[in-house]
């Protein structure tokens, strides 16, 4: 039932890719024949942080806003690696204006540790890009006691938009762009046991985490109408990365398959880009976006009074108050 359901999942991402994002296209849908999705927007003094940059998507989407003009800092938990990719975005982008940063979202100490260190070194930050995570993983724990995929994907996410929400305000117009995934489509949220302690299983603890991040998004917004601050998430597609280590037998060999069917890595950063530069989105803000365009989530996707009791209950559970 596991490997039918990672099967479902990823099948369903690729009719998209290869089929158009609501239906079959036929040789009369404009879709058929659009054009990728390019802009040469700038960031020139412009100031962007990007989790999980070392690798995959989080690195392309900093080599591009590199190349764009924008100071970017690479919030990353393996500084070995991290510092490795500065080297190659800087080389790659011709821009040398790349840090990083040691950011753990597993651990709010690090999390405290990486916010109070921006908010006390940056005048600015005009991006925020949520785009780390951890992909059906083995049960665990975060250093926190939330299980790893919910405490990562959503709780590290929240506390550290939270903790560099008043510089973000004072840096607008400025936007929040968090990479949520197709696979929230099957999520739910358990508000009784979220951290998967009476129940495990990975592949509906990691949908339950994106499906979080949905929920995040839309209510974030909610709260930042009138603050030149908007918030975005986003589905990059089935992408060959590195978060696929996690996957049992049958789903490995089930991605080589459709491997000539997924993404590379710079494929799938062009929809975090888009919603982080895309001059036309500016007024928007809380919606949900793939291939570089407007997308539908789930029906949970859109329940506001999910949204809000998640959002209260990650407030409890990471000590916060955020109204």
């Amino acid at each position: 039932m596991e490997n039918f359901f990672f099967a479902f999942t990823v099948l369903s991402s690729l009719r998209r890719t290869l089929f158009g994002r609501n239906k079959v296209q036929t040789i009369t849908d404009p879709n058929l024949f659009r054009a990728p999705w390019s802009s040469d927007v700038k960031l020139s003094d412009k100031t962007a942080v990007i989790t999980g940059a070392n690798t995959g998507i989080g690195k392309e989407t900093a080599i591009d806003l590199s190349k764009r003009g924008a100071r970017v800092i690479l919030a990353c938990r393996d500084m070995e690696k991290a510092q490795a990719a500065v080297k190659e975005i800087a080389e790659s982008s011709g821009n040398d204006d790349v840090i990083c940063m040691k950011l753990d979202l597993s651990d709010s100490k690090s999390i405290r540790e990486f916010a109070e260190a921006v908010n006390k070194n940056e005048p600015k930050l005009n991006l925020l890009i949520n785009n780390a995570g951890v992909m059906v993983c083995p049960y665990g724990k975060t250093a926190d006691g939330f299980e790893m995929q919910i405490g990562v994907n959503h709780m590290g996410h929240f506390l550290l938009t939270y903790l560099l929400m008043d510089l973000i305000k004072r840096s607008a117009p400025a936007r929040i762009v968090t990479v949520s995934s197709m696979a929230h489509s099957w999520g739910s949220i358990n508000l009784e046991d979220i951290n998967s302690e009476k129940c495990y299983n990975k592949n509906k603890a990691y949908a339950q985490s994106k499906l979080a991040n949905v929920l995040f998004t839309r209510s974030l917004a909610k709260r930042l109408e009138g603050t030149g601050v908007t918030a975005y998430s986003l589905h990059p597609g089935v992408v060959q990365t590195d978060l696929w280590r996690h996957l049992s037998g049958p789903q490995q060999f089930f991605m080589k398959m459709a491997r000539p069917f997924t993404k590379d890595s710079i494929q799938g950063a062009q929809t975090t880009i888009y919603c982080a530069v895309e001059p036309s989105l500016e007024k928007e803000s809380g919606g949900y976006y793939s291939d570089c365009a407007p997308a539908n989530c789930s029906v949970a996707g859109k329940n506001d009074k999910l949204a809000e009791k998640l959002w209260q209950l990650s407030c409890q559970m990471l000590s916060i108050t955020w109204e």
